[in-house]
């Protein structure tokens, strides 16, 4: 059953969608998989989920869920965030270096729950 959220409940989500090369895809997981979980001690996070496409086709996906659009925005611009991205950064920049194509790409968009 579908409930409305109570005025003054709202909650926030951003979700990362990645798209991996192929040959990416285990490295991907394995930087999830290692991830220094600094963002679980951020203000304002509650949870995060990283999703792979069932089908092996598709993008991953990482969901996380936060109190509030200021506090995911404050986690964005935190040395945490830059440092929890930094492996896959640099693995960007190394493709660019050698004229590769980028092993994966990134589209992120944001929601607010309005109900659950």
């Amino acid at each position: 059953m579908i409930k409305k959220l109570e005025k003054g409940t709202k909650k926030f989500v951003a979700i990362n969608y990645i798209n991996c090369k192929d040959h990416y895809k285990p490295r991907f997981e394995e930087l999830f998989g290692s991830r220094a979980k600094a963002i679980d001690t951020m203000p304002g996070f509650l949870d995060m989920e990283v999703l792979r496409p069932v089908s092996g086709k598709g993008d991953y996906l990482i969901v996380s869920h936060w109190d509030s659009e200021d506090a995911f925005k404050e986690w964005t611009k935190s040395p945490e965030f830059i440092e929890g991205h930094k492996r896959g950064f640099e693995d960007l920049r190394i493709a660019k270096e050698k004229g590769e194509e980028m092993p994966m790409t990134s589209d992120f968009k944001t929601y607010e729950i309005i109900a659950t």
